[in-house]
């Protein structure tokens, strides 16, 4: 294919909407994209807000009984300061990202961090439960402005084909390590300060992110941006709301509940209702050239089933290292780190070596492969297993297939996107991720709990059988971890097109030869 015939301002693949839309009157390149003088220093400011919002969720956990201990709320009540977040997060997502489309990434880039800043220090100033509640749907509000606007800016500061692979793989890694790196410095923080400090960290992030971003970031918007599709926003906001409400409740209650059922049969009416308007609306807020891309929609997949599957290491293994081998929370992040290193790694040298050369297919699945085979390494614990014979290899073979999806994942959902669709683009990467962690932390708690309380049965619940109980909810959640991870590695192999792609000079984009 000859490369002068596509155009710099859109990269192209075979097959795909904006194929047709390369040349469209009004497609130009986004004014502060391009060659930044400043791309690396953007890249480290991007990453800290990135770093910020990532590990918010694990850090957060950390704080939690500490907080419950020190507002006086109820265990009944305590999920919602978690849930209140995912809420507003989740739902929130992608109109989040066609504001930044609309308005310019670097003015709602600066409004996410600043908005972000001052709903953690409301929350760190608590001084009662409706008050935390309230800080964290905030929060929620504001990380859906920040996360695709980052996103987005990554992908139209760096276009050249070598830069953006190292850049994704950083980001990547940080995507990928924010969950463990919030375990250890929520255990630091809890342990040697206060509960607060959790909230008042972000602080230290955002305003390095905020000055770095004012001084380093181009200002405007692309010239050739949309209009704000009303009724689309409307109807996957409420239905993703739907969605991530029904799971967060089911988590708490009985899956028989009735409004566990009737939020989720809500929000999949929405959905389709919205996917059915995007294909009349005139501005639709997702159009279909951006998830109907083979590659870019497998990556939107692989983000949805990784983050569904994750929890099987983060969260469970958490509750094994400290109810069973009784590790205090600093010790539980300090046995993270080896998986950490192990994941920036991978992603780092995936993007900068192994995309390029090889494409997405064979190296997403394998993460998959090798994720599911670190999952199903896990269910071998026991109650006298040691951390460096048992816990730590198959550590790292998950961290190692994590940063094998991630980085891969996120470069390729936005590759070859207009710029005017960058800020959405990103945003479904987001969105995927949190709507499956919410469905894979519902469903593993749930298949857990289940298992545990199978094994009680008849049983006289000594400290030993308790601890064989959540041994056994423990394996239960791994297994089920290496089936999401199987089924994403069936998934992402037969939708990733074959090849390596070859990016064009000024756009950064793929064509698959």
């Amino acid at each position: 294919m000859d490369r002068s015939s596509v155009p710099a301002s859109e990269p192209v693949r075979p097959g795909s909407e904006s194929v047709r839309d390369a040349g469209a009157p009004g497609s130009v390149p986004y004014a502060g994209g391009g060659r930044h003088e400043h791309r690396w220093l953007i890249l480290a400011v991007i990453g800290i807000a990135q770093l910020m919002v990532v590990l918010d969720a694990t850090i957060v956990n950390i704080a939690l009984p500490s907080a419950q201990r020190d507002l006086g709320f109820s265990d009944g009540n305590r999920q919602w300061i978690v849930t209140a977040y995912a809420l507003a997060f989740g739902s929130l997502l992608l109109l989040g990202g066609r504001i930044a489309d609309l308005v310019g990434r670097k003015i709602v880039f600066l409004a996410g961090l600043a908005g972000f800043a001052l709903a953690s220090a409301l929350g760190g100033a608590a001084n009662s439960f409706s008050m935390l509640v309230a800080a964290r749907a905030l929060q929620g509000v504001f990380g859906a402005l920040l996360a695709p606007a980052a996103l987005s800016l990554l992908t139209t500061t760096f276009t050249d084909p070598r830069e953006r692979a190292k850049a994704f793989g950083i980001y990547g890694a940080i995507a990928g390590a924010g969950g463990a790196v919030g375990l250890l410095l929520g255990g630091v923080l809890t342990e040697y300060l206060d509960w607060r400090w959790c909230l008042y960290v972000n602080l230290a992030f955002a305003v390095v992110a905020m000055i770095g971003g004012a001084r380093l970031l181009h200002a405007g918007a692309p010239p050739d941006r949309p209009k704000l599709d009303v009724p689309g926003t409307l109807l996957v906001s409420a239905g993703l709301f739907c969605i991530v409400y029904g799971f967060s409740n089911a988590e708490t209650h009985e899956w028989g509940d009735a409004q566990t059922w009737g939020f989720l049969v809500i929000g999949a009416v929405l959905l389709v209702a919205f996917a059915w308007w995007q294909t009349r609306a005139t501005h639709p807020l997702l159009p279909l050239r951006v998830v109907l891309d083979r590659d870019r929609g497998a990556s939107f997949l692989a983000m949805f089933i990784s983050g569904a599957g994750m929890f099987g290491v983060f969260l469970f293994l958490t509750y094994y290292l400290q109810q069973i081998l009784e590790y205090t929370p600093i010790k539980t992040g300090l046995a993270f780190l080896p998986m950490v290193a192990v994941m920036v790694v991978a992603s780092v040298v995936t993007t900068n070596n192994l995309l390029p050369k090889m494409g997405a297919r064979p190296i997403v699945p394998l993460g998959m492969g090798l994720s599911a085979a670190g999952m199903a390494w896990l269910t071998a614990l026991d109650t006298t297993s040691g951390y460096a014979a048992h816990v730590l290899p198959p550590l790292l073979v998950a961290g190692l297939g994590l940063g094998l999806i991630f980085a891969p994942a996120m470069s390729m959902a936005t590759a070859g996107v207009a710029a005017h669709d960058a800020g959405v683009a990103s945003a479904m990467v987001n969105t995927s991720q949190q709507v499956g962690g919410s469905i894979g932390t519902a469903l593993l708690n749930t298949l857990a709990t289940t298992a545990a309380s199978n094994y009680l049965v008849g049983k006289k619940p000594t400290p030993e059988v308790q601890a064989q109980a959540a041994m056994q909810s423990y394996s239960t959640a791994y297994w089920w971890s290496a089936l999401f991870f199987a089924v994403g590695l069936v998934v992402t192999v037969v939708l990733y097109r074959r090849g390596a792609p070859v990016a064009t000079e000024a756009g950064g984009g793929a064509v698959h030869m």
